[in-house]
């Protein structure tokens, strides 16, 4: 693998190249550690979708794309998928859902499978997403597939992290404060032509004035019915702001050092797989005595 060519065919627009570069790091062919090492600095901003399932993110997106794309924008969008349990690939793909944009010159789809992380992120999201940056998009969109902890995670990965709720969703009211309050920049009430939409973000904004009193501004609320389109053309502008207005280093220096932690973290753990683990568990088992710490120390002190 030629990494500079391949980083060059991708900052041209060489949609092929992309793709092929994307895949190459999710399988991590050999060399593309070094091509990572050639991605050049980018500005392009990253909108994190996400959400519990059912509240029609994927939908949202598909209307986000549309308002975009009549802006003239081009869009990217990696969509996490549940894996199947069988091999490990997206058993949701792009043909299915944003098929309209499949074949559009102004949008690049990309559907990736969770591959059993338990973040409910890609395990190589962040690579990917910075081998997107690299070519010519305004935007790029992730979503997530709404389960573990990938409404924290998004937040480590993501400009500005939007989260989508629907009126039934009191239980995700309840459940703020595990943090869907806290890394939330824009909440979004989809559905929202369904009864009780309007005491439903009542309550939104009561449960977030005393979180949010004297920390930060308020997390502004769009209300969208999204197969009709309706509110989406605000939601884009809410996004727009918070872009403009995120200059906090502070911020960003936090996003870099999340995204080096899960990285070396990574590192760290490449040579450890669960079947390794077992087969070390299953030899000791005959051992009444084993303890699952003592044997954890064992392994922590080989490996340093």
């Amino acid at each position: 693998m030629n990494g500079q060519m391949a980083v060059q065919q991708i900052a041209s627009g060489d949609v092929k190249a992309l793709a092929r570069t994307i895949s190459l790091v999710e399988n991590e062919a050999a060399g593309y550690e070094d091509l990572l090492q050639q991605l050049p600095a980018s500005a392009t901003k990253i909108t994190g979708i996400t959400g519990p399932p059912g509240a029609g993110k994927s939908t949202l997106v598909d209307a986000l794309i549309e308002e975009l794309v009549q802006q003239n924008k081009k869009v990217g969008v990696l969509c996490v998928d549940p894996s199947s349990p069988f091999n490990m690939g997206a058993l949701l793909g792009d043909r299915v859902r944003m098929s309209q944009w499949y074949n559009h010159p102004h949008v690049f789809i990309r559907s990736l499978a969770t591959r059993g992380s338990l973040g409910g992120l890609h395990p190589k999201i962040i690579e990917i997403t910075d081998v997107m940056k690299t070519a010519p998009f305004d935007h790029i969109i992730v979503e997530t597939v709404g389960v573990g902890q990938s409404e924290v995670e998004i937040a480590g990965l993501s400009d500005t992290t939007v989260v989508v709720l629907v009126p039934e969703g009191g239980d995700e009211i309840q459940s703020m404060k595990a943090g869907l309050m806290e890394i939330a920049d824009v909440f979004v009430v989809n559905k929202a032509d369904r009864p009780g939409s309007d005491q439903f973000i009542k309550n939104l904004r009561l449960i977030m004035a005393p979180e949010l009193k004297g920390t930060r501004p308020a997390v502004p609320i769009v209300k969208t019915v999204a197969p009709e389109r309706k509110g989406i053309a605000e939601l884009v502008e809410k996004i727009r702001q918070h872009e403009d207005s995120s200059h906090d280093n502070e911020k960003k220096n936090w996003l870099l050092a999340e995204k080096a932690y899960q990285l070396i973290q990574k590192i760290r753990m490449k040579d450890i797989t669960r079947q390794d683990l077992a087969s070390r568990i299953r030899a000791q088992q005959p051992d009444t005595d084993f303890n699952l710490y003592r044997f954890i120390r064992q392994l922590a002190d080989e490996w340093t």
